[in-house]
């Protein structure tokens, strides 16, 4: 099929992976339009439906043949892994065993396909989270209910899927390339519809015109998904080849003044992120289209549909500081990090700590990949959240009006600067994580006259130094540190001059 492909992309001036890659996004619209009309009690046609489309994406349109048998293998494995191991070891040897696979991909990407746009490890990536979290789903179906919090009791498995169930579900088309990941638990119930059972005020209002018991709205949100989606790629193939983080290893960059340097890196990273933006918006949309993202009504009885949501820009362009970043950023792989690994590798009755935060830092990283940039991006990224949480600790609180009264103007000042930090730090701790080559990092840091790493140990130093401050780190905290790098997953597998990603509080 790549000749209907390659005109496209000679055309709009994209890689062919690129190209092939949105028009499986945009494809999937229409799809997920016939994929709701399947009764829900024809549930074995919706799961076949969804195995159907995905193989078409990976075959005849993206070629990933040999990549097909490699994610085919993951789902098997993981199949028998979690129906014949019964002891609580289970799902940790099913995360070793999705992570290793993973870390091997990563290393012979990196070595023998660096410039490859789209690979095996993207949808792998994504794989890996669902795949993973299913198992440990299926363990805490095994385990006494007293023992859950709420979301192991949400998503707990206690009837073993069908192997058909878990391939529909593994292969659940709108989101299996870039994701977002979803639970078993949630498949299931946009397969029988449960999904639409609203406890909110207005959870009569479940029978649309055609009869069935999906909302209306669902288009509504869908198509203004992929508007926005497909603004934010124009943004990145108008722009994309001009202004991205490569523009700080040119002779012309470090001759202008620090302060034009700054806008444009920020310009930079803006057109940088718009990439997944677009990606991430359209596959919203997509599953939105198949009846995902439903949440319910609003007070005038509208239906939400921010259930498939992973990203939301304003919060991430504007943001106050580098916690409410995180929280705005790939938000599912944020989930996956808390809930299957932060979590889980806590003792019963014990306060996460140092073990917890580290092990979940190793996980993401082994999860991105082997480049040195990533390392970079991480490292500084924990000293930015430390600064930032110390900030909000000990500076905010003594700038908060009296109880009723309106913000004073230093608490205004104390905001806009927050703003203004966070994004011009967000672009400087990001560029090795786009860059990836420690050198290249390195040589943009430099051309920046190194302003991230003054604002950073300059406010380690000025809390350490005698500032009073709680001091520490907060492990929850540290668990959206490493999910904020989660942001950058792409980087690796769909990546052209530069590639971006999200950095943390």
């Amino acid at each position: 099929m790549d000749a209907i492909f390659i005109p496209v992309a000679s055309m709009v001036g994209a890689s062919l992976d690129q190209v092939k890659l949105i028009s499986c996004l945009l494809i999937s619209y229409p799809l997920g339009s016939l994929f709701i009309r399947i009764p829900s009690s024809q549930p074995g046609l919706k799961h076949i439906f969804n195995l159907t489309v995905t193989l078409v994406y990976l075959l005849p349109v993206l070629n990933m043949y040999s990549a097909l048998l490699q994610l085919l293998g993951s789902v098997i494995g993981t199949y028998m892994i979690a129906a014949n191991v019964r002891g609580p070891r289970m799902p940790w040897i099913v995360f070793v065993f999705l992570m290793g696979h993973l870390l091997v991909n990563h290393i012979i990407r990196a070595i023998y396909h660096p410039g490859y746009d789209f690979g095996i490890t993207a949808p792998q990536m994504v794989l890996t989270m669902k795949l993973s979290t299913f198992a440990w789903n299926v363990w805490d179906g095994r385990r006494p209910v007293a023992d859950l919090d709420k979301w192991q009791s949400e998503k707990r498995v206690t009837k073993y899927p069908s192997l058909l169930e878990f391939l529909g579900f593994s292969f659940y088309f709108p989101g299996f390339l870039v994701g977002p990941y979803l639970e078993y638990s949630t498949y299931m119930s946009l397969i029988d519809e449960s999904i639409y059972k609203s406890t909110g005020a207005h959870q009569n209002i479940t029978s649309t015109k055609s009869g069935r018991n999906v909302p209306d709205g669902r288009k509504r949100v869908a198509y203004r998904k992929m508007a926005f989606g497909l603004a934010w790629l124009g943004v990145f193939v108008v722009l994309g080849g001009s202004y991205n983080f490569a523009v700080a290893l040119q002779p012309w960059f470090a001759t202008r003044s620090l302060l034009y340097r700054i806008a444009y890196f920020h310009i930079c990273g803006v057109v940088e992120r718009s990439k997944y933006y677009a990606l991430w918006i359209l596959t919203e949309g997509a599953g939105d289209m198949s009846g995902l993202g439903f949440t319910g009504y609003s007070p005038t009885g509208q239906s939400l549909w921010q259930g498939a949501t992973n990203v939301n820009v304003l919060m991430i362009e504007f943001a106050p500081n580098f916690k409410v970043l995180l929280d705005s950023w790939n938000t599912k792989t944020n989930v996956w990090l808390r809930e299957c690994v932060y979590k889980r590798v806590t003792p019963k009755g014990k306060k996460p700590g140092f073990r917890s935060s580290m092990t979940t830092f190793v996980t993401s990283a082994v999860w991105h990949g082997i480049a040195g940039g990533y390392y970079l991006t991480f490292l500084l990224g924990g000293f930015m959240s430390s600064i930032s949480r110390l900030s909000r600790a000990n500076i905010r609180p003594l700038l908060l009006p009296p109880p009723g009264a309106p913000p004073s103007k230093l608490k205004r000042a104390y905001d806009i600067a927050g703003i203004i930090i966070t994004v011009i730090c967000m672009d400087y701790i990001a560029a090795p994580f786009m860059l990836l080559s420690v050198r290249n990092s390195l040589a943009a840091w430099r051309a920046l006259d190194w302003y991230g790493l003054w604002i950073i140990f300059g406010g380690l130093a000025f809390f350490y130094a005698g500032f009073p401050s709680d001091g520490g780190r907060d492990g929850e905290e540290a668990i959206a540190f490493a999910s904020s790098s989660a942001c950058w997953c792409y980087a690796i597998n769909w990546h052209s001059v530069s590639d971006t990603r999200r950095c943390g509080d």
